[in-house]
């Protein structure tokens, strides 16, 4: 089994039980890693990791420290994989239930790690897969989504994964799923696993949600409506421009 990390926040101690509970019950060993809270970082920690000019040109909206805090506690669980002794890792964040035979998904995973950095887990929307996916056994099916979910619930990701994005992550400038999605900046190779064996689960949380957050800050966003229209749409072109690239080369990342 790759090792398999819980991002979970201290004072989140009911989710952390959870996953305990769901994890022990699914006899999968796991390993909790501490989430790193972007409300407590000071202003110089924020701009040594967050490009906010950046941000300002070419993102949707402003990163809420929660969305930083979220990004570097990925960052950590790529550098504990890299670093690590086996050939891949599982990242998990604490709101994820178990809805399918997870551990059997990780062990076919790990034994199949070739062509591809990273493994997506979850999706919101139905995920159609590219050519013909390769079986796994067990029913697991594994292959090139059209589009890159935008979640990070859960994923699979190899060693030679988790260096590139680590090398390459600060500063960063858009949420950590979003970059997920443009893979081709990163040379990454994404994969999908159906059926997904995990599913969002309860949501309540001490420290509050990034959505929430966003919310009660007003998105903090000083751009004119005409600017924030135009950088929606200058997001999407450039969003799908790479992706049609991406696939005319007949490539996954």
């Amino acid at each position: 089994m790759w090792p398999v990390f819980v991002i979970n926040m201290a004072e989140n101690t009911r989710r952390l039980a959870r996953c305990a509970a769901e994890l022990d019950a699914a006899g999968i060993d796991w390993i909790r890693l501490e989430a790193v809270d972007g409300r407590a970082l000071s202003v110089t920690d924020l701009a040594g990791v967050y490009d906010a000019e950046t941000n300002r040109r070419r993102a949707k909206h402003p990163l809420v420290p929660p969305e930083i805090g979220c990004y570097l506690s990925h960052i950590a669980a790529w550098e504990r994989i890299a670093a690590g002794d086996a050939p891949g890792g599982i990242v998990l964040e604490d709101d994820f239930r178990i809805t399918g035979d997870l551990k059997t998904a990780i062990e076919r995973l790990a034994a199949n790690a070739d062509g591809w950095d990273l493994t997506k887990l979850f999706s919101f929307k139905p995920v159609t897969l590219q050519g013909t996916p390769r079986e796994l056994g067990q029913g697991f099916l594994l292959g090139t989504p059209t589009r890159v979910p935008g979640t990070t619930l859960g994923y699979a990701i190899t060693k030679a994964g988790a260096q590139k994005l680590a090398d390459q992550a600060r500063p960063f400038f858009r949420p950590v799923d979003e970059d997920h999605k443009f893979f081709w900046e990163y040379d990454l190779n994404v994969a999908m696993l159906l059926p997904c064996p995990i599913a969002i689960g309860e949501q309540d949380t001490v420290s509050g949600t990034v959505g929430e957050v966003r919310r009660k800050a007003g998105r903090g966003d000083d751009r004119s409506m005409l600017t924030r229209v135009w950088l929606g749409l200058k997001y999407r072109v450039g969003y799908m421009t790479g992706l049609y690239i991406s696939r005319l080369k007949g490539r996954s990342r």
